[in-house]
């Protein structure tokens, strides 16, 4: 109820802060512009780390179901040819115009994280299951740690050394009774482990390349140039010959379809988003979130083993990435960093 004067009354009226409503004064407040788009930051904030916790996770089952009748490096290839084409395209709209040294840290990069690093995991995930695969994915961080040593760009704390020793062990928690199988799934851990490593160079080496400074173009430039090396592997290896389009399921169809827009566009733009707002380290947290993603959702809808195995490997994995990336922050605390244009964490996604 009002209690101002009649003549205040009137000057609310017709301020608009207050209607007749029954023959009443209602006094209406105005939503506060800050307020909102604070809440729509919010809301747009946890989108895009939903894009890259849940959508990330989900994607290596999504490569399973695509590369069960369409051949993996051409999976690899339609899926970054496409995403990096539409990136590209949205750059260029919005003012990027490509360098020369652009394109040579882009084949660089699309060597190292898509040619080898996806192409790999794609191959990989024809005789691994996606869950066990996502956790060798999360050794990522342990293999930039020892590789930023190796080139002295980052020292090696007690604390994330600890984290390096119950990685390996959960490694080899992971690949143990594998070690005795003779069929292909062995090679595919490795394939996997590989891919790790190939990423993790990739990682590293960024800081001294010159890529674009738009964040959509830095996207897009390496999927291009590791898009156009898929699909030239994909030729040269004879997996165009073997991909016969009527023997295609619609469920790899789907999982092609699903790599491409939210595996690839959605959770990669939301990736690069989130980089220019929050910590590299907050954003970093999806390497927590993904290998548990990727095992629940394999073993809810692909039946694969959730076995005692697989979680105490979980458990060793993601305990070693939350020692490693504690250890990181003890040394960043102690040692000032010499290079301020260093890349932020690029934890690799599939």
């Amino acid at each position: 109820m009002l209690t101002q004067q009649p003549s205040q009354i009137m000057a609310l009226i017709r301020s608009g802060r207050v209607v007749n409503i029954g023959g009443r004064p209602v006094l209406v407040t105005k939503p506060n512009p800050q307020t909102t788009t604070r809440r729509s930051d919010s809301i747009k904030l946890a989108l895009a780390f939903a894009a890259i916790y849940l959508v990330w996770g989900s994607t290596y089952l999504a490569i399973r179901y695509a590369v069960e009748t369409i051949p993996p490096l051409v999976t690899a290839g339609f899926r970054h040819t496409i995403a990096g084409s539409v990136l590209l395209a949205w750059a260029v709209a919005r003012g990027y115009r490509p360098r020369r040294e652009h394109w040579i840290g882009g084949l660089v990069l699309g060597g190292l994280f898509f040619l080898i690093g996806h192409g790999s995991l794609h191959w990989a995930e024809q005789h691994v299951a996606s869950g066990l695969a996502a956790l060798l994915i999360a050794t990522e961080p342990m293999f930039i740690l020892v590789l930023a040593w190796m080139t002295r760009q980052q020292r090696i704390s007690r604390l994330s050394a600890l984290g390096l020793a119950v990685g390996v062990i959960g490694v080899a928690i992971l690949t143990g009774v594998e070690l005795s199988a003779k069929d292909m799934s062995l090679v595919g851990l490795i394939a996997v482990l590989a891919g790790s490593l190939s990423w993790s160079a990739g990682v590293v080496i960024t800081p001294k390349l010159k890529l674009p400074e738009d964040a959509i173009a830095r996207t897009a430039v390496p999927l291009v140039c590791g898009a156009a090396m898929l699909l030239l592997t994909a030729g040269v290896t004879g997996e165009f010959h073997q991909l016969h389009w009527e023997t295609v399921s619609l469920k790899s169809i789907l999982g092609l379809g699903y790599l491409i827009t939210f595996g690839s566009i959605v959770a990669f733009t939301a990736y690069t988003w989130l980089l220019q707002r929050c910590p590299p380290t907050l954003v970093a947290t999806h390497t927590y979130a993904n290998p548990v993603v990727a095992v629940l959702l394999g073993w809810l809808l692909a039946a694969e083993p959730l076995t005692p195995r697989v979680a105490l490997a979980s458990i060793a994995i993601l305990g070693a990435i939350v020692l490693i990336r504690k250890g990181e922050k003890n040394t960043e605390r102690r040692v000032p960093s010499r290079a301020s244009g260093k890349t932020a964490s690029l934890s690799e996604c599939a």
